[in-house]
């Protein structure tokens, strides 16, 4: 069996549901009234009422964003409308331990939910002083109180306020001492107002990711643009085209300054899969030969090599991945379980990945499934 017992499953890319309380236990009095905080409202008539967070004056409905795991198929909807409809490992740090034992995962990266997962919902803010406490306080739970419940076993992670790349600074310096290791951040900052990797507005924030060792940790969806393709189109669509969200940031960094000015900016890319790597990469190597003289990007250097450098997958299960891992780049790639979302295999992950592995050599196996992850990260085997 290529998945050995000494190898362990590091998920790259996971979530957790915020606890009713995170921010009603972190925020100042004077905002406990304005502070996202978890109320009941009837949504639909002859229901019972739904569990909702409310932040400032706006009321968002969704608290567990397709945490279904557990449930059969059948049973899958949009969402939880309650705490008590989904497993307590979802926003539970010692319970989540549990069920990554029941799914024979060792070690986890987790998104945020209720913030979107890279913090973009707090753009939203009225009052940037509320919203700058608000990504603090959700730092501050993951570092003080979701990780250190077994800090072998979780990969911290932190969320920035995005709007300023002075407060994003401030943060990455009052948070690394504490063990962050990736930023959740998004894969297009143009769709939400921001400015684009094309220009020097960053350079200050991917510098100081630099120097502290910060991974740029991208979810497809980040750039609140779905791949919407009629109005009339069923969700699947949007579900099964997702992946092309990681293909457009893909494109966009490699075509970029990003790289050539920050030699050691590291990005992974979340929950995109990677059997698409090797043609794309094909087909911007090919743009790139034939059109980079005209155009202002850079002419020396081969955008694949970049992306060997820089740029990081990760699959749930991608057959074609795996089977083409060499063109990907076998120390490219990361595993990950998508806990507890609809995508995830839990609690049968192991079992899927040493299906998918059965004809692949156990170093690379090794790589894809804990190696990688744990060398991007700098998250150190216990001894």
């Amino acid at each position: 069996m290529p998945l050995q017992d000494h190898m362990q499953l590091i998920s790259t890319d996971d979530h957790l549901i915020e606890h009713p309380k995170l921010w009603q236990d972190r925020l100042p009095s004077k905002y406990l009234d304005a502070g996202p905080r978890i109320i009941e409202r009837v949504m639909n008539e002859g229901r019972p009422p739904a569990q909702v967070w409310q932040w400032e004056d706006r009321m968002y409905p969704y608290i567990g964003l397709n945490a279904v795991a557990g449930k059969k198929p059948e049973e899958y909807g949009a969402e939880p409308v309650r705490y008590d409809d989904m497993l307590p490992g979802c926003y539970d740090p010692k319970a989540r331990i549990e069920d990554m034992d029941i799914d024979g995962v060792h070690g986890a990266l987790c998104f945020p939910s209720f913030p979107k997962f890279a913090g973009t919902v707090f753009l939203q803010g009225e009052d940037k002083d509320l919203a700058l406490l608000c990504v603090q306080a959700w730092n501050d739970y993951v570092l003080d109180e979701w990780c250190p419940t077994a800090p072998d076993r979780y990969i911290p992670m932190t969320i920035m306020p995005l709007w300023d790349v002075d407060l994003c600074i401030a943060e990455i310096e009052r948070t690394v001492g504490r063990g962050a290791r990736a930023i959740a951040f998004v894969e297009n900052p143009v769709p939400l107002g921001l400015p684009s990797f094309h220009t020097d507005h960053w350079d200050r924030f991917f510098s100081a990711c630099e120097a502290n060792e910060q991974v740029l940790s991208i979810h497809f969806g980040t750039s609140g643009k779905p791949p919407i393709t009629a109005p009339e189109a069923p969700m699947a669509v949007m579900i099964a085209l997702f992946g092309c969200n990681s293909m457009y940031a893909t494109a966009d960094l490699l075509f970029s300054p990003v790289f050539h000015r920050h030699p050691d900016i590291k990005f992974a890319l979340s929950e995109g899969g990677i059997g698409w790597v090797p043609y794309l990469l094909e087909r911007i190597d090919a743009t790139w030969e034939k059109h980079r003289y005209y155009q202002n990007i850079n002419q020396t250097v081969r955008p694949s090599d970049l992306f060997r450098k820089h740029m990081f997958g990760c699959f749930i299960e991608d057959q074609h991945g795996i089977d083409n891992r060499y063109s990907v780049g076998i120390d490219n790639i990361t595993w990950e379980c998508d806990y507890p979302h609809s995508d995830s295999n839990w609690p049968n992950s192991r079992k899927v990945v040493a299906e998918q592995m059965i004809n692949v050599p156990d170093e690379d196996v090794h790589k894809m499934v804990e190696l990688n992850a744990r060398k991007l990260f700098r998250f150190e085997r216990a001894s």
